[in-house]
């Protein structure tokens, strides 16, 4: 891309900067993402991250919650930070385009309203721009972080089953988790509580399993040494 086009005629820097969220829910054991297909060029029909410039009157948390307002209940997002600055040259074909990128959080059940759609995230995942690594910076801050703070908080039901726990951890991880010791493990961080209530019996009937909720519905470091590894018992250390 020529040097010339990032300036005006007076020598000017012209550049736009833009945000881009990276909104994540667990549904069924997959990890998902919140993605818009692309109607125009470049990348027509191509998914990609709800976002685009930043207004001068306006933060940038102001406007990724402007630009999500549209496709699906902001008073849901969970957890918020900023992710990362993305200013390659030549990211946008069109023009110099800056990006910051958040990550946001919501629970299992939210729903995409107009135009917007639940993508399962996979590896090498086709996306428009370079939006495609924005969402693997994603997983692997939340990947991190899911192991030694409550950020599972802002992924979780306000109630729920240690059977459905497990699956947004395993579903964070990628990787299997054993639900004893998961559940030992945030019991002695203080971090989820029995509500005093069960769920129905299922279709095999027996004992109702227990439902438990997250003690904070805040960001909170827990452990922050602590690591969710692969293996048989799931052992934290």
């Amino acid at each position: 891309m020529p040097r010339t086009i990032y300036r005006d005629q007076r020598g000017v820097a012209k550049f736009r900067h833009e945000v881009l969220a990276v909104v994540m829910k667990v549904s069924q054991e997959d990890l998902e993402v919140l993605v818009k297909d692309r109607s125009r060029e470049p990348f027509t029909g191509m998914p990609a991250l709800p976002g685009g410039p930043l207004e001068v009157d306006e933060t940038m948390e102001q406007a990724v919650k402007r630009y999500l307002g549209g496709l699906l209940d902001v008073s849901l997002l969970g957890h918020q930070e900023q992710l990362s600055t993305r200013s390659e040259l030549g990211r946008d074909p069109f023009e110099r385009t800056i990006a910051t990128t958040y990550l946001s959080l919501v629970v299992p059940d939210t729903e995409a309203h107009g135009d917007a759609r639940w993508l399962p995230v996979r590896e090498s995942m086709p996306m428009a721009f370079d939006h495609a690594q924005a969402v693997a910076e994603a997983v692997v801050r939340l990947r991190g972080k899911i192991s030694y703070t409550n950020i599972a908080y802002s992924l979780a039901p306000a109630e729920f089953t240690l059977a459905q726990l497990r699956d947004i951890y395993r579903a964070c991880l990628g990787h299997e988790v054993d639900v004893t010791n998961l559940s030992r493990v945030l019991r002695r961080r203080g971090q989820i509580v029995k509500t005093g209530h069960r769920e129905e019996s299922g279709e095999r009937g027996g004992r109702p399993p227990a439902t438990w909720t997250f003690t904070r519905s805040d960001y909170e470091v827990t452990d922050p040494f602590a690591v969710l590894k692969p293996g048989t018992r799931g052992r934290a250390s």
